[in-house]
């Protein structure tokens, strides 16, 4: 049986195709073209190559020589050890070669200065920069600095198209961008995508709050910049996260507020000042948040106070929960590393901080971060672990201060530590617990008063010491 279709119902599926046709061609002119951009701004992008002289060892021989089985006092194995050395392989000499390595940069102002990263030119003998007319370019090192990977180059040319700044603090997560660089020696590349996320954290990585993007980066785009669609540079493109070595969806890009800030100090004086705050900090758990009878976590746990630093001046004190710096909302611990290494340096820092239940406003005058600091402040990053109880503490002894390397540390000595919950959370023997519910502990007698009063199948803090650092656990109570 054949089916017929109405005249109302062929009117019907025309305006359901025509429909269709619209969105899809609407869907279409709502991405965004980027072909007057690239034209616009391309030229001020440039590849860079670096050649580095390096030395090292070959070999006389080229395939591998095993030592033969000769008797004891042969008169060959001289022979052998002369040429061939004492390990029976072939001998090693000297060998000069020249190491090289792409990467990307822009120009940020007529005159010849540029922006890269710290790792594109580390070390380099030699830099070489590209420009987009084939015009070739030795440039000069103005100036590095490996903590937020930011390099500053100059060539001696003018009238160079510059690229024009934005401001990161505008960018907003879901927004196109779009980068342009040489991955993999491919000039003036062009990929886009949308910015994942503002303000990460990377290991290692502290004092830079990258923007996450699903652009496409590979080796080679390292230094290049990261458009807008306004044709504004918004970051630096300058890590992938990878398991392959090759983009895998996750790009991570130095925001160019930092950067630009990180610029102007490198054109002025050579070197960067970063804001030194001088505490340990970690991340307010759950469990600790209810500790401190906090609603929901947030903030910066103190896990200790640097010895005369800005913040034991200003009496800042372990166990404060930083909650706001210079009026910011501390979503994370890593957020104060971020504000306070781009703060002004002896100039002071307004924070909020949550302590005893109390939240009080303190002034502190910012110091400056200097030799190792940094990555000091990096291991006091911890995670945080679960405590239960089940220890065996002592008095800290002079032996035991002796033994451990505990001169100046106060508390109690953890001796043991039971099988059981103690022991799976993290409590190690060694540790020294220092404080225990908001109380200091400096000694046993102290640790058995504070033991006393502890709330049943609550939540309390526990700052212990060890050999990586002072931190904070959330120890459980057993309800009996």
């Amino acid at each position: 049986m054949k089916a017929l279709l109405s005249k109302s119902s062929i009117i019907h599926y025309s305006v359901i195709l025509s429909l269709l046709f619209i969105s899809s061609v609407t869907q279409a002119r709502s991405l965004p073209d980027f072909t007057e951009l690239v034209e616009a701004h391309s030229p001020s992008v440039v590849n860079i190559s670096t050649k580095q002289h390096k030395t090292t060892t070959r070999n006389k021989f080229n395939r591998e020589f095993q030592m033969p089985d000769l008797p004891e006092g042969s008169p060959l194995n001289e022979f052998f050890r002369h040429f061939f050395g004492e390990g029976g392989g072939p001998q090693q000499e000297p060998r000069e070669f020249d190491a090289r390595s792409l990467g990307s940069g822009f120009i940020i102002s007529e005159d010849g200065y540029i922006m890269t990263n710290f790792h594109v030119v580390n070390e380099a003998d030699e830099i070489l920069v590209r420009l987009s007319d084939r015009r070739e370019y030795i440039a000069k090192l103005i100036g590095s600095d490996k903590t937020s990977d930011v390099a500053l180059l100059k060539i001696d040319a003018k009238d160079l198209p510059k690229v024009k700044i934005g401001k990161t603090s505008d960018l907003k997560v879901g927004e196109w961008v779009l980068a342009i660089g040489s991955p993999f020696g491919f000039d003036h590349s062009v990929t886009a995508g949308i910015v994942s996320a503002k303000g990460r954290s990377l290991p290692n990585e502290n004092y830079v709050p990258f923007i996450q993007t699903d652009v496409a980066i590979n080796p080679g785009n390292s230094g290049g910049p990261l458009f807008n669609l306004d044709g504004e540079v918004v970051g630096i493109n300058s890590q992938i996260y990878s398991r392959t070595g090759g983009f895998m969806g996750l790009s991570f890009a130095i925001p160019i507020d930092l950067a630009m800030n990180v610029v102007d100090q490198l054109r002025d004086s050579g070197h960067v000042r970063r804001g030194w705050l001088g505490v340990m900090i970690q991340d307010v758990t759950r469990e600790l948040a209810e500790s401190f009878g906090m609603k929901h976590p947030y903030g910066a746990l103190v896990a200790r106070v640097m010895p005369d630093s800005p913040s034991e001046k200003a009496g800042i004190e372990a166990g404060d929960v930083i909650l706001k710096y210079n009026g910011t909302k501390l979503e994370s611990s890593s957020m104060l590393q971020h504000l306070v290494g781009a703060s002004r340096i002896d100039k002071p820092a307004e924070l909020e901080i949550l302590r005893n239940g109390d939240r009080k406003t303190v002034f502190v005058n910012i110091g400056e971060l200097k030799g190792d600091l940094a990555s000091e402040d990096n291991r006091s990053r911890l995670k945080q672990n679960v405590a239960l109880l089940g220890i065996n503490v002592v008095e800290l002894s002079d032996d035991i201060r002796d033994q451990h390397k505990l001169e100046g540390v106060k508390g109690v000595f953890v001796e043991s530590v039971a099988p059981g919950a103690a022991k799976s959370a993290g409590i190690e023997p060694g540790d020294v617990i220092q404080m225990i519910n908001r109380v200091r502990v400096a000694n046993l007698s102290d640790f058995m008063k504070a033991v006393k009063d502890l709330p049943k199948g609550g939540n309390i803090a526990v700052l212990i010491h060890r050999a990586t650092g002072s931190r904070f656990i959330a120890l459980q109570v057993p309800k009996e």
